[in-house]
């Protein structure tokens, strides 16, 4: 599957992670609100909204008002949804899977509990694959439905914040040599310096 079609029709996401799609900027909020609307989305926290919906918005932004947006939106994703506690870099980039399976659910049940620690299947992930301390070199799988501006503002805000105090620059780059969902594949892969 591609980028905006869910790998499941009835994959959920909470209105407190929506609200990324909202806040990324304050100028054309009430447009972006607009959108989910048209799509049946809303901002209430706590509420649950239809993935594949939100998948709609965000095409419809990117068709719109451009795909810097839908990286916007991914970088304001750490401060809107639910993240459980991060400590260093590598840390951080791992748990970017369980908050989206924290935010996501399906058939009504969330798809992570901190309390068991169990994930349930169904709406991709997001893998580190490798992470290379030493070298300041991580590779990061995406497979999921969403953008890939997208999950790139996600990870490049977690870079960001994480990376080492004596790290003054970072660099997360889609790596064309792999399949990527632009070209109808399931996931990219990011290379990331720091």
């Amino acid at each position: 599957m591609a980028q905006f079609i869910a790998f499941h029709p009835d994959a959920e996401v909470t209105g407190g992670t929506v609200l990324s799609f909202v806040n990324a900027m304050k100028r054309g909020q009430e447009s972006r609100i607009a959108i989910l609307a048209k799509h049946n989305v809303g901002i209430v926290e706590g509420e649950w909204y239809l993935q594949q919906g939100w998948l709609d918005a965000f095409k419809e932004v990117a068709e719109t008002l451009g795909e810097m947006n839908l990286f916007l939106m991914g970088a304001a994703i750490i401060e809107n949804a639910k993240f459980p506690p991060m400590r260093g870099l590598e840390d951080a980039l791992r748990s970017i899977d369980i908050a989206y399976h924290m935010n996501h659910r399906l058939n009504g049940q969330v798809m992570f509990d901190p309390n068991t620690g169990a994930m349930l299947e169904g709406i991709g992930h997001y893998t580190l694959v490798s992470f290379d301390e030493k070298n300041r070199q991580a590779v990061y799988n995406c497979q999921n439905p969403y953008p890939s501006k997208f999950d790139e503002g996600i990870i490049s805000e977690v870079v960001r914040r994480f990376k080492p105090a004596d790290s003054t620059k970072y660099e997360v780059k889609l790596d064309i040599t792999k399949e990527r969902r632009t070209q109808g594949a399931d996931s990219c892969t990011y290379i990331i310096t720091w």
